[in-house]
């Protein structure tokens, strides 16, 4: 304060000299930023005689996001830069006239000529401040932009379900099971209905991973190269997950489908004048009935597993937790894959899921099949 003594206060405080350091540093850095933006560009567009999935893996990492954060990064520091560069002439000359308004307070003769003096001073002291408020204002704006930010919950899940819509049919089926399996034991047709939108779903799924050639090619290099990585397994226990998945409902269709045609030819057959029309709305009418109460018939099969470990008991609540298990591991897992990345917690799905598949989903994928084919049989 003694630097300010006749005026009693300092009106344009900073140090220009560690502002102009520091905007110095920034404006290296920024050069060193665009310099490796470069870098990258370049090594993308000279990798193409580097062939292979690891060079595909490389060339999308690089040209996907690192380009952008790089550029972004470099705009905002050179900004940083810019902006500090002129607080640091605006200090400077702000600073310059603080010392001539002390000189002047020093040398008032009069206590009028002190207080304004120190009125001009008081003035400077606000222009300073709101000077330095928009400069902190513009190099926050800049800091915002130095690297991305983690998405939010809702942006997370929407990013894995645009990147692998194939998994997110998946997913959804395995959860839609699950609340269908649920809420059957309280209103069986709600939960058919449910549970016949997750098959079809399932069904979906199972198309779009077969005409995945990554998925393709993550089964073939296990069985041909003897790849058994963590890849191949997962690519295993998806197949495995959407085909069991959606038999129970395709078994459900194919039941009134058969019905529904043998129902059309007999009508046609009962009635040769009748227009095809005829023929047709019994054999709508006959699919849409078979397909129902083959698909609640289906739902009553429990699962072998469970049917095996409840052999000793009749209780209701506790065949209905048992049968609830697997839907709920499903559920679980399914739900999981959308939670932080972490290997641990998905090579634990993926074993979860490979259990429940091959000692739970699959024997009951097969019963509901052998329940659907018995129904309309000859």
């Amino acid at each position: 304060m003694a630097e300010h003594a006749a005026l009693g206060f300092d009106p344009a405080p900073g140090n220009p000299a560690a502002v102009l350091a520091l905007a110095r540093k920034l404006g290296a850095s920024a050069k060193s930023l665009d310099e490796a933006s470069r870098v990258v560009t370049d090594l993308v567009s000279h990798s193409s005689s580097w062939q292979g999935e690891a060079a595909t893996a490389f060339r999308a990492s690089l040209s996907r996001d690192l380009p952008r954060y790089l550029a972004s990064a470099h705009t905002s520091l050179a900004e940083a830069a810019r902006r500090l560069t002129g607080w640091h002439d605006t200090l400077v000359a702000h600073r310059e006239l603080a010392a001539r308004y002390e000189a002047r307070a020093a040398a008032a003769k009069t206590e009028e000529a002190l207080t304004d003096t120190r009125r001009l001073a008081r003035e400077l002291a606000a222009e300073h401040a709101a000077a330095a408020r928009r400069v902190a204002a513009t190099l926050n704006a800049a800091t915002d932009k130095l690297a991305p930010k983690e998405p939010g919950l809702l942006a997370s899940i929407w990013h894995k379900i645009t990147e692998d819509p194939a998994d997110a049919l998946s997913n959804a089926s395995a959860i839609l099971g699950a609340i269908g399996a649920g809420v059957a034991l309280f209103f069986p047709p709600a939960g058919l209905a449910i549970m016949l939108v997750a098959g079809g779903l399932s069904l979906a799924a199972l198309t779009m991973h077969a005409a995945d050639p990554k998925f393709r090619k993550s089964l073939t290099d296990g069985f041909t190269k003897g790849e058994f990585d963590a890849d191949f397994w997962k690519s295993s226990v998806t197949l495995l997950g959407d085909t069991v998945g959606a038999v129970p409902g395709v078994a459900a269709v194919a039941s009134g489908a058969k019905a529904g045609t043998a129902a059309a030819r007999a009508a046609m057959a009962a009635a040769p004048e009748a227009s095809a029309l005829t023929g047709l709305g019994a054999g709508a009418t006959t699919f849409r009935s078979t397909t129902w109460s083959t698909g609640l018939a289906i739902q009553e099969v429990e699962s072998p597993l469970a049917t095996w470990a409840l052999r000793d008991t009749t209780n209701a609540a506790a065949r209905n937790s048992v049968n609830m298990a697997a839907p709920a591991a499903g559920f679980t897992t399914a739900v999981l894959d959308y939670g932080p990345e972490s290997e641990t917690i998905e090579h634990a799905s993926t074993t979860t899921d490979g259990v429940r598949g091959v000692v739970d989903d699959t024997p009951s994928a097969i019963a509901k099949s052998k329940l659907a084919w018995s129904a309309v049989r000859p």
